[in-house]
């Protein structure tokens, strides 16, 4: 496990966020998205219609608490 300035084990929490950002620093747009839409292609290959039908409901459910209406 990576260890953080005071030789203590960073959390996974910390680890994941820094490996986020260095990411972040390292890839352009184009990347994000090529790997964006692997995934949704694999994720579509391997779940049915119930799953997205829930995950859409759950999304709609967020947006409209977001929603100033």
């Amino acid at each position: 496990m990576a260890k953080n300035k005071e030789n203590e084990k960073m959390s996974r929490e910390e680890a994941g966020r820094k490996g986020g950002e260095t990411t972040s620093k390292n890839h352009d747009k184009e990347f994000f998205q090529e790997i964006g839409e692997k995934g949704g292609k694999a994720t579509s290959k391997n779940q049915n219609k119930e799953f997205f039908r829930e995950i859409g409901e759950k999304g709609g459910k967020a947006s409209n608490k977001n929603s100033n209406s």
